[in-house]
């Protein structure tokens, strides 16, 4: 199954870069490279297992996911933990092409 599903980046939404959310629901969002749908899922692991790479901390293991639009499985790796407006901004400035690219 892992070889026959496409990655994708995964945000999970801390601290202040959460506020407008439930504090119960801890979300990894991510958005389909196949079709564009965006998309959200329960996050399987504490925050604690998380590690610290390239400036953000990423959980490198990934989760899988179907999407709701296609259809089609999903690794969602890395899963990129974001606390502030800053570390949006970097997050942003990082992965964004790659999230351009991967709605075509």
């Amino acid at each position: 199954m892992r070889g026959s599903s496409t990655e994708t980046v995964g945000v999970r939404f801390t601290g202040w870069a959460a506020l407008h959310r439930d504090p119960l629901e801890d979300r990894v969002e991510y958005t389909c490279p196949h079709c564009g749908t965006h998309g959200a899922k329960d996050a399987r692991r504490p925050r604690s297992e998380y590690h610290f790479t390239d400036g953000f901390v990423q959980d490198l293991q990934g989760e899988m996911s179907r999407c709701a639009g296609c259809k089609r499985s999903l690794r969602v790796s890395p899963v990129v933990l974001l606390h502030d407006r800053d570390e949006q901004r970097r997050f942003n400035a990082v992965f964004l092409a790659d999230a351009e690219i991967s709605k075509n």
